[in-house]
């Protein structure tokens, strides 16, 4: 019963494991998309943040409330730039974790096999 339990365990965290590498694949494939590219990528991770630098040196945007708000921006910025990253490397350590789960899955039934030979 416990080994049972162990190989249904394994089958849920590859479950799992699976869900996240296809989180991963989904921002592979947005990232490889021409308008991701272009609204995204370059638009908002590159020249947004030069835009919202050059605007904290204007004078219309001194006030501390403006100053504050062109943070939040830049923090919003950085923010969905890390969550993207934060995906992919989760899939990347996933894709690993479902090969190894894999394999413990095959040692563990064929120990099985050969206790009831």
């Amino acid at each position: 019963m416990n080994e049972d339990m162990n190989i249904e365990t394994i089958e849920l965290n590859i479950k799992e494991a699976e869900r996240m590498a296809d989180l991963a694949r989904s921002v592979k494939r947005l990232r490889s998309n021409r308008d991701f590219k272009k609204i995204i990528m370059e638009g908002y991770f590159e020249n947004e943040p030069v835009r919202l630098v050059m605007l904290k040196s204007d004078p219309q945007f001194q006030s501390e409330e403006r100053q504050q708000a062109l943070l939040k921006e830049m923090d919003g910025i950085g923010s969905l730039r890390n969550y993207l990253q934060t995906i992919l490397t989760m899939g990347n350590m996933a894709e690993k974790e479902i090969a190894d789960s894999e394999q413990e899955l095959e040692l563990m039934r064929a120990e099985e096999a050969e206790g009831d030979a």
